[in-house]
């Protein structure tokens, strides 16, 4: 079980860090605008601390090649999601994928919260806390989302 938990574990770090860099670039692109919760950087950064701990805690620490990997994501999807040049649609497809990787992240807490029950290196963790932030967060992106949506799939007159 420690090898697939870590391999979990360090499959959302992979992820944390990839929202982390997504989040700092829609917060460059859009300087000023309104796109999620003004915290919403600083909670995924404590959720990405929170899942190291526990990596800590269960013996596995952090993962260069994952974290490798998910930087390297987040580098490949600027390409494919507007680089310098966002354009409004490309705004709303890097939200839609931010929305979709927090839905993940509430579906971790929602496991972990589960496995403490059986393994006591788990323990201590207000799993259901952390699931229900992923889920106001996640309200938040899908609302800036919809206003991209709104603005993106407006029919040209």
């Amino acid at each position: 079980m420690t090898e697939s938990l870590a391999t979990y574990l360090h499959d959302h770090l992979a992820g944390a860090t990839f929202a982390i860099d997504l989040v700092e670039s829609l917060r460059k692109k859009h300087a000023g605008k309104a796109l999620g919760p003004a915290e919403l950087l600083v909670e995924i950064e404590t959720d990405r601390d929170t899942l190291l701990k526990l990596a800590e805690r269960i013996g596995i620490g952090s993962s260069p090649i994952k974290d490798l990997s998910g930087w390297l994501g987040e580098k490949v999807s600027r390409l494919k999601l507007g680089g310098q040049d966002a354009d409004n649609f490309k705004t709303f497809e890097v939200l839609e994928f931010l929305q979709l990787g927090i839905h993940g992240k509430w579906a971790l807490w929602h496991a972990l919260n589960a496995v403490a029950l059986i393994d006591v290196r788990l323990k201590g963790t207000d799993f259901a806390h952390l699931a229900a932030r992923a889920e106001d967060q996640e309200a938040q992106v899908n609302q800036s989302r919809l206003e991209a949506a709104r603005v993106a799939f407006l029919p040209s007159a």
